[in-house]
Order: structure tokens, then sequence, then C-alpha cells
């Protein structure tokens, strides 16, 4: 999905860009593009998929931080970590969930 967005809108931008019809038809895609985004049912939409991605990231960082804290568990029994072992773990886990290492 994500690449045909891209190549829509690589196509799109070719087009303005390469348009003959000059400053008047850029005008125009322009003012249509604007009317389409701002339309209240891709607000609507929009809204929709933000929310739907915000509990996503909630329920993955919850499991995430879940499945740390019972390997943390499990492994701190058997070598008896001390608390401040078990605390930087921790930390260094939530760390991890906040920025992950390919979010770029």
């Amino acid at each position: 999905m994500r690449g045909k967005l891209i190549f829509i809108t690589g196509v799109g931008l070719g087009y303005v860009l390469g348009a003959r019809a000059g400053r008047e038809r850029f005008d125009q895609i322009v003012a249509q593009a604007r009317r389409f985004w701002e339309s209240p049912t891709v607000q609507e939409a929009a809204g929709v998929v933000q929310a739907q991605a915000g509990r996503l990231y909630e329920e993955g960082k919850q499991a995430v931080s879940d499945q740390v804290h019972r390997m943390t568990n499990r492994s701190g029994s058997a070598t008896n970590e001390s608390d401040a072992d078990k605390e930087e773990a921790w930390d260094t886990a939530v760390r991890r969930s906040k920025f992950p290492a390919n979010s770029f």
C-alpha cells in the first residue's frame, strides 16, 4: 500500500512539474488536492486511522513490556540478579520500545 501511495504521489508530482498548462493548471490541481484533504470524509478517515494506529502502538508497547517483564523475572529467578540489574534491564527495554532502531 505504501508503495502505491508513493507511486501515485510521484506521478502526480511529475505531472504537475511537467505540465505545459503552466501556473493556472498547477493552481487547479492544488485547489483540488486541498478540497480533497479538507473534506469531512477524508478527515474522518484520517482520524480513524490515527486512533487505530495509536491503539495498536499502545497494545504493542504493552505486549513488549509484558514479555520483557516475564523474561526478566524468569532470568532473574534463575541467576539471582539484583534488583538494580532488573531495574536496569526494564529501563533499557522501555527505552527501546519508545525509540525502535528502525523508526527513521
